[in-house]
């Protein structure tokens, strides 16, 4: 049977009276990258942060790694080997490029150091050019590329990208859609949110659409490009 990183049953999650998640069903398979779709307002979000445990859901079930997770710290979620990129990019402005990078440099859950600082600058070039350049003088590119290579310093089993591109200059989101092929091609299972959905479907195996917290799509990448009134109809292409 498939191996299952993330599993999620019957969430309901809500801001306040705002009932968000309705029910909502989810998985991540070890090697597999998610296309997390929908409109704004829909539930993407939402559903990463109940994940991560920055959002309680009010019922249902989280497991991480096999582990019932549901409610639990987001540091706790971290250490099982969730790395999460927020919308916003959440890099600490005030440290430098570098101390940003080496405050999360740790070995992965089961110890492996696949990514190293040599290996994250290699991959972000930009970002050995402003090792001593605080957080707050990059570009919104840059501080996505910071963001990413913080998160793979954690060595993790999983990488959640929320909002991959969006805002980017195109030549830089080029340059992230890269990074996130690369990401696939090393093993790291992966859940991305974005916008465009003809780049992010170049790199994905499955794809899950939300209309207003519940899950009207779920497959094969094939399958959904087979769609296009799917995509006409709910994300509005």
């Amino acid at each position: 049977m498939t191996e299952l990183l993330i599993k999620a049953r019957a969430l309901n999650t809500y801001y306040g009276a705002s009932h968000i998640l309705r029910e909502l069903d989810f998985t991540l398979a070890r090697n597999e990258t998610l296309g997390l779709m929908g409109r704004n307002g829909m539930g993407k979000s939402t559903l990463l942060k109940s994940i991560m445990g920055l959002v309680k859901p009010r019922n249902g079930s989280v497991e991480i790694m096999g582990k019932p997770m549901r409610a639990r710290s987001p540091f706790e979620i971290a250490r099982l080997g969730v790395a999460y990129v927020p919308e916003g990019r959440g890099i600490f402005g005030n440290l430098s490029v570098i101390e940003n990078l080496t405050m999360a440099a740790r070995p992965g859950s089961s110890g492996q150091r696949d990514w190293t600082l040599e290996r994250v600058l290699d991959t972000f070039p930009r970002l050995r050019e402003r090792l001593r350049h605080g957080g707050w003088e990059l570009s919104g590119g840059e501080q996505q590329m910071l963001s990413i290579g913080r998160a793979l310093l954690t060595n993790p089993q999983v990488l959640i990208l929320d909002e991959a591109t969006e805002g980017l200059a195109p030549l830089i989101a080029r340059e992230i859609w890269r990074i996130c092929a690369m990401i696939r091609a090393s093993g790291i299972s992966s859940v991305i949110v974005d916008k465009n959905w003809q780049h992010l479907t170049q790199i994905t195996d499955r794809n899950v659409i939300l209309v207003k917290g519940q899950v009207v799509f779920d497959g094969s990448t094939a399958k959904l490009r087979a769609q296009p009134e799917l995509l006409a109809q709910h994300l509005g292409v």
